[in-house]
């Protein structure tokens, strides 16, 4: 994580600084982050395992991609952006929902991020990036209820906040 960027902000999602990834974790300040879930014309979700070597949260399931922008770098591009480097294609993004939440994590890190959700349709699997992802999987919305009502554990934080919150099954 070292050298990586991410933008503060306050409550309501104006800019007011920016922090080394790391540190912003450490002390569990808020900033900008966007959700990309993926659609397939079946209207099957494309989850993504993270690689087990992730700074938090390695090994769990969640939507398509994550992460945050870079200073200058407006949320959308860098959606775009993490798509592709994360799950090796790009699609129309459209915005979802925002929203802001706070979890800590076993090894002293935090999130605490206002989130932009992005929706988009692709109909291939994804060339993921191994040094980021371990699988992916494409999801009917009733068997991924079934699983987050089932084993809410195998999934990350914001992923169950979205899906509960969020996405009307």
């Amino acid at each position: 994580m070292s050298h990586e960027f991410v933008i503060l902000v306050n409550e309501k999602d104006e800019e007011i600084g920016t922090m080394e990834k790391q540190e912003a974790h450490e002390k569990a300040l808020l900033h900008r982050a966007f959700s990309v879930m993926v659609f397939n014309e079946k209207n099957e979700m494309l989850l993504q395992q993270r690689a087990l070597s992730k700074y938090h949260s390695g090994g769990l399931w969640t939507n398509t991609c994550c992460s945050h922008p870079r200073p200058g770098e407006n949320v959308e591009q860098a959606a775009h952006r993490r798509l592709v480097e994360e799950m090796g294609f790009d699609c129309p993004l459209k915005p979802h929902q925002t929203f802001i939440y706070q979890a800590p994590f076993d090894n002293g890190l935090s999130e605490h991020e206002f989130d932009h959700v992005f929706v988009g349709e692709f109909n291939q699997d994804p060339q993921f990036n191994a040094d980021e992802v371990a699988s992916f999987q494409w999801i009917s919305l009733p068997d991924l209820k079934a699983q987050l009502l089932d084993n809410p554990e195998k999934f990350t934080v914001w992923f169950r906040i979205i899906m509960e919150n969020y996405v009307h099954f």
